[in-house]
């Protein structure tokens, strides 16, 4: 059985069982779905199509015995030439010295490593006696740690295939296994260590990618359906006809996303289930407007309605814009630290008694003296910048209210399924029409002048600036310009024809909403900041957003970062002054001036980053596949997830037969073990 101890397999002592385990390897399953992380593929290809510095396969005669120098410590260089069509090719081997006597002139031999395409020469990392015609097309490479070798590993496998293939058993229905043409478990974990061709390979592997996505899909749907059937939502019967008049009151017309966004809330709103679903859409794209209607909504139903944000000045903002567009329609009401006193404790009085029908604010939503008559709905705005327990203890506030989580930041399909996958997503991703471009441009450091001076100009027409730098201060390892040495050079370029303000996350929480608010009041014209002024204050007279060092940002930060313009009727304007290095940071530039999409760009920067970069490896929380790639295999993400929610809506892991085996799987990886019985 596959649950027996690796050491059931012959050859496998104490000791190798000890070194396997750093692997994580304990049973004879562990060892066989322990798969390759690379393979190479030993293709003989003519000289002449040969990529310098690529990693290539050649077969040669051995034109004269090799020649062994030491040097250093222990160091050795083994060399030789090889006939190939004709022409003498260099062989380099490094600290090999005890192939000397395994090489003699005349032998052919079959070579693997980097190619100099300039100097006629292999330096080679995988050789063996012989033509390439004797050897496996395809050998697999394993992840190693400590003293467990390639060849150990592939040994120890090839005897465990031997012995243990026929107990392997297959968990997919065979409905899948013909619709999606993939081969059986048992064959495809064969292929996989040991594939007779690329194409056998490629079949394998799209097996077990699909296989890893349904497992974890099935996992997040039914974590979604636990949730919510673990609480009773409140069935909000809101006035579809007074929300009608409201929205028709609005100065604009909702977009096409906002319409199917706003329909798909509403519907939550209706249904016996509590809403948990993420709202995302760039910045400008009309988040606020959406949820000001499904307030309204919650308000014509008889509930309360609460918006939590991450700081006091942007609970100011949407206090004032939400006053205005709701009029007399609602009584709304703003609590955050400042409030204190007497004024605090008649809006907690008004809030418990429902005199207020909308409460905005800031962490204060959730202390103990807040509470609520009949909290029905709950907004919480970049709910990144929430921590998990301050979500839930304003969630609970209510009796479960429903809960709508806003962000500005988009994010890609692939990850917003994957992340998110027991939440519902909606996705803003069109923006209102009328909206000016920001215009984005690209400057190298030594033009630095020519740019403030642009600053200048446009401040002196009454409009306003953001000059973002990575660090605070100056920082010996990284020569990145620093957001004081650049407060310090912008007031003495400008002198008194401008104020130039400094804010970074070193100031306490009083210090920088005293900052923003001089900004927001044009009392401050250039405000030199770190990134936290990435979300925040809304400012529409500042147009000009210059990033300082801007190759080291990611593209939805940079992206992010520049929606602080553009919130006027004025064109406004992003200058990313970057000189980089490497072709990455010169892409990001290049991605940069070419689109103001944010779902575009956050493809674009998921594929350049990868996924743990995207969220932040600590607290990402993906999963991490053997085989699957969330970027790269976003179909069969895409396929499985589909697969998975028909599976929970029609309990079929515990109504069809067929399904069972994915059931019993699930139960022994102990994912959600106790909830499924």
């Amino acid at each position: 059985m596959l649950s027996e101890p690796v050491t059931a397999i012959a050859g496998v002592g104490e000791k190798f069982a000890e070194d396997l385990s750093v692997l994580k390897i304990y049973t004879v399953g562990d060892l066989l779905n322990y798969f390759p992380y690379r393979y190479d593929v030993f293709e003989i290809k003519p000289l002449s199509e040969l990529i310098h510095e690529d990693k290539v396969t050649i077969e040669g005669k051995v034109l004269h015995e090799p020649s062994l120098n030491f040097y250093g410590k222990k160091k050795s260089r083994l060399a030789f030439n090889v006939e190939v069509e004709g022409i003498a090719v260099k062989a380099v081997m490094f600290n090999r010295a005890f192939a000397k006597k395994q090489i003699n002139t005349g032998d052919t031999m079959t070579l693997t490593g980097k190619w100099d395409a300039h100097r006629l020469q292999i330096t080679v990392s995988n050789y063996k006696k012989g033509p390439a015609a004797e050897q496996a097309e395809i050998q697999p490479l394993y992840s190693l740690k400590g003293d467990v070798t390639n060849y150990k590993l592939k040994k120890a496998v090839k005897t465990g295939i031997r012995d243990y293939a026929n107990t392997v058993d297959e968990i997919l229905p065979e409905q899948y296994l013909e619709s999606y043409k993939l081969p059986v478990r048992r064959d495809a974990l064969v292929t996989m260590h040991f594939p007779n061709s690329r194409i056998d390979l490629k079949h394998a592997r799209r097996r077990f990618i699909y296989e890893e996505f349904l497992l974890f899909q099935l996992k997040m749907q039914l974590l979604r359906k636990l949730k919510r059937e673990s609480t009773h939502g409140n069935a909000q019967h809101y006035d579809a006809a007074l929300l009608r008049d409201f929205i028709d009151s609005f100065p604009f017309t909702l977009t096409n996303a906002q319409q199917k966004s706003l329909n798909q809330i509403l519907a939550d709103m209706k249904s016996a289930y509590r809403m948990n679903r993420l709202l995302q859409g760039d910045v400008g794209s009309g988040k606020t407007a959406v949820a000001a209607i499904c307030l309204y909504a919650a308000l014509t139903s008889g509930k309360q309605g609460a918006l939590m944000v991450p700081t006091e000045i942007l609970a100011e903002q949407h206090f004032e814009s939400l006053t205005e567009l709701f009029g007399e329609k609602a009584s709304i009401v703003l609590l955050t630290g400042s409030v204190k006193g007497k004024k605090r404790k008649e809006l907690t009085a008004a809030i418990e008694e429902h005199e207020a029908d909308i409460v905005i604010g800031t962490h204060a939503l959730i202390q103990d003296d807040v509470n609520f008559a009949d909290l029905g709905f709950v907004i919480v705005d970049e709910q990144h910048r929430f921590g998990v327990e301050q979500r839930r203890t304003l969630r609970d506030k209510g009796l479960n209210p429903d809960v709508l989580f806003m962000t500005a930041t988009p994010i890609p399909r692939t990850l917003a399924i994957t992340a998110f996958g027991d939440m519902d997503v909606s996705a803003i991703d069109e923006m209102p029409s009328g909206r000016k471009e920001i215009e984005t441009y690209w400057a190298k450091e030594n033009t630095l002048e020519r740019v403030l001076q642009f600053i200048e100009k446009r401040v002196s027409a009454g409009e306003q600036a953001y000059v973002i730098c990575p660090l605070i201060e100056e920082s010996d390892k990284m020569d990145i310009q620093n957001a004081v040495d650049l407060y310090n050079q912008l007031e003495e370029f400008y002198g008194s024809n401008l104020t130039v303000g400094l804010m970074h996350g070193r100031l306490s929480s009083d210090e920088k909403e005293e900052t923003m608010k001089q900004f927001a009041e044009n009392e401050v014209q250039v405000l030199v900041s770190t990134t936290v002024v990435e979300v925040g204050v809304n400012v529409p007279n500042a147009t000009i957003m210059v990033i300082y060092d801007a190759e080291r940002f990611g593209l939805s930060q940079l992206h992010q970062l520049r929606g602080r313009v553009g919130r006027g009727e004025k064109q406004s304007y992003c200058i990313l002054i970057a000189d980089p290095k490497g072709e990455t940071g010169k892409e990001r530039m290049r991605i940069m001036t070419e689109t103001n999409n944010g779902f575009e760009l956050s493809e674009q920067d998921l594929k350049l980053r990868g996924p743990g970069d995207f969220f932040g490896k600590k607290q990402s929380g993906l999963p991490d596949f053997k085989v699957a790639d969330m970027i790269h295999d976003y179909r069969a993400l895409e396929t499985a997830r589909q697969d998975a929610q028909e599976i929970i809506e029609h309990n079929l892991l515990d109504e069809n037969a067929a399904f069972y085996p994915l059931r019993i799987r699930l139960e022994n990886e102990q994912m959600l073990r106790d909830k499924l019985d």
